[in-house]
């Protein structure tokens, strides 16, 4: 399957005790680079939304768009990070906006402590 960066995917996260859930998670790596890889790195998402507006690093609000494929306003969690091979991504819902896109590289480079 082919993603892009900023695509919001479905993917495996296991439980340390066993078993998995799906979660929404959106795909972090550039294009360029990301075609030359097996691995796709992503940032989980999460439908709690009460702590977005804190000053929390990596935390941020990703409202409803057209074709992002979340049902409803969601949280990027940028401290939460995932490699799976892309292989395994199991679906693609959409893609975020270039607007949403800067937001979320504003709060990556808050969660990883770049300038």
């Amino acid at each position: 399957m082919t993603v892009k960066r900023g695509d919001v995917v479905l993917v495996d996260d296991p439980f340390k005790a066993g078993g998995a859930e799906v979660r929404r998670a959106r795909v972090i790596p550039n294009d360029r680079d990301h075609a030359q890889m097996t691995n796709t790195i992503v940032a989980q998402t999460s439908g709690n939304i009460t702590r977005v507006h804190e000053s929390t690093p990596g935390l941020i609000a990703l409202v409803t768009e057209l074709h992002c494929g979340l049902a409803r306003d969601s949280a990027l969690i940028a401290t939460n990070r995932l490699t799976r091979k892309q292989r395994e991504i199991l679906g693609v819902l959409g893609s975020l906006s270039t607007t949403t896109m800067a937001r979320v590289d504003k709060c990556l480079r808050s969660a990883l402590e770049f300038a």
